[in-house]
């Protein structure tokens, strides 16, 4: 993905076509090449605008997949929790976003630290502003390429992903409030300034030549490192670690588990199609096509690698890794989902797959309790898809790839561990063992997702 600003590519053909004649029967008349191009401006801004739109609803299904995804792997004590946090997150998201964030990662104010010729390392403060109602050409910026209304509603839907991504490893211990403070901090100014980085014309964009299609290190890495640095913090469940043995909290429902990772999968769709930010062209909507096609087989090689290796290594098939697995290879061809072929698309997501699989039970042993896997799936597969761009995309340097990961994983998770620390010395950030015993559904919330069954 890059700055949403990026010059309307192909029009002059467009432009041809849309200026011959319409029918055959009709009298040949003369073309009006200025007609024509107008004309297709006007088309390639409708297409553009149009894909933004799908894919930013598609993207925000993902919300409700990542809701299904952890209200499944905690137990029932906890669901009612885990789904007010992805509504509340959501939308705590959808208002920094627009007060801070969207000028943080695409500098549209009268300032930024940094240049044209070194790319910026701070956007402007100030809130989004969408273009005016009814604008007709005269009257838009940039009109020939998309919507800015489209954009920001597109863009805002990663910033909540990130969100979404550290909900499901803190969960069953974690107060309500700090967590959405955190989430405030995270999608106002953690990852708008990273992003800001690359999709918006920064230094590892303008220096490094980072390339991140559409957000294995930008979007997921981000939010597994936030999760990391709150789970290092907050520690694990009362009960998990016992005598050197890792106590098993199966989960309260793995069809709806499984149902959320189905609405993720689909979701994805719009996250890296869409992250081809045009659709004016023959050309683009062919790439679109291919990107959807890639994304479906990472995601169908690591759940397979996934099913093949827990049959091997623990003599039963294990659904919650499958699970975990479509996900890993979802993350992992998330940064470069155009250029592979479907073969090498496959076994970069079976790779995920694997990693998967190793590194759920390696944060057990290290006593990292990460209660829906999301490290290993965002972080873990966040870094090795955006390494994997090198085996695909000629333009990727070793460097540029690397360097990058780094700076933004140090970024991310230095802040988000001030954050964090601050939080637990000023407020408290879990829950007390009582509560956390009860379940934080009664004792937060005072209400429950199963009212019917008794807590497990």
């Amino acid at each position: 993905m890059t700055h949403w600003k990026t010059p309307f590519r192909g029009l002059l053909p467009l432009a041809c076509l849309m200026a011959g004649p319409a029918f055959a029967q009709e009298a040949p008349q003369a073309a009006d090449p200025a007609a024509g191009i107008a004309a297709a401006t006007d088309t390639a801004f409708i297409l553009n605008s149009l894909l933004f739109l799908i894919g930013g609803f598609l993207v925000f299904w993902m919300a409700a997949g990542f809701a299904m995804l952890e209200a499944g792997l905690v137990r029932s004590k906890n669901v009612a929790m885990q789904c007010m946090k992805n509504v509340s997150l959501f939308s705590f998201a959808g208002i920094m976003y627009y007060l801070v964030g969207y000028n943080l990662m695409y500098p549209l104010g009268s300032w930024s630290i940094g240049s044209d010729e070194t790319g910026g390392y701070l956007g402007a403060f100030g809130v989004a502003v969408l273009e005016a109602v009814g604008i007709g050409r005269d009257g838009a910026d940039d009109y020939g390429y998309a919507a800015t209304s489209g954009d920001f509603f597109f863009q805002l839907m990663f910033a909540a992903t990130t969100a979404s991504i550290v909900s499901g490893t803190l969960a069953e211990r974690i107060k309500l409030w700090p967590f959405l403070i955190f989430t405030i901090v995270l999608t106002g100014l953690i990852y708008p300034i990273q992003a800001s980085w690359k999709w918006g014309g920064g230094f590892l964009d303008s220096q490094w030549g980072f390339l991140d299609f559409a957000g294995s290190t930008v979007v997921h890495s981000v939010g597994g490192w936030a999760a990391l640095a709150g789970v290092l913090v907050l520690g694990a469940r009362s009960g998990k670690f016992k005598d050197g043995r890792v106590i098993p909290m199966p989960g309260s429902n793995l069809a709806l588990a499984t149902l959320g990772t189905f609405i993720l999968w689909m979701g994805w769709f719009g996250f890296n199609g869409a992250s081809q930010l045009a659709m004016g062209t023959v050309g683009d909507v062919a790439d679109i096509g291919r990107i959807f096609a890639n994304t479906n087989a990472a995601a169908a090689g690591g759940a397979v690698a996934a099913l093949i290796l827990t049959q091997v290594l623990y003599k039963k098939p294990d659904i919650t890794m499958v699970l975990n697995g479509a996900l890993a290879g979802l993350v992992s061809i998330t940064a470069e989902p155009l250029t592979p072929s479907l073969g090498a698309a496959t076994l970069i997501g079976a790779l995920g797959g694997v990693i998967v699989v190793f590194a759920i039970p390696m944060l057990d042993r290290m006593k990292i309790d990460d209660v829906v896997g999301a490290i290993p799936v965002h972080l873990f597969c966040g870094i090795w898809g955006t390494i994997a761009v090198l085996f695909t995309n000629p333009d990727a340097t070793f460097a540029g790839q690397i360097v990058p990961i780094v700076i933004v994983g140090a970024f991310t998770f230095t802040v988000s561990l001030v954050v964090w620390m601050t939080l637990k010395a000023v407020m408290g950030i879990r829950v007390d063992e009582e509560v956390e015993m009860a379940g934080l559904d009664m004792a937060e919330l005072g209400m429950e997702a199963y009212p019917d069954f008794t807590p497990s």
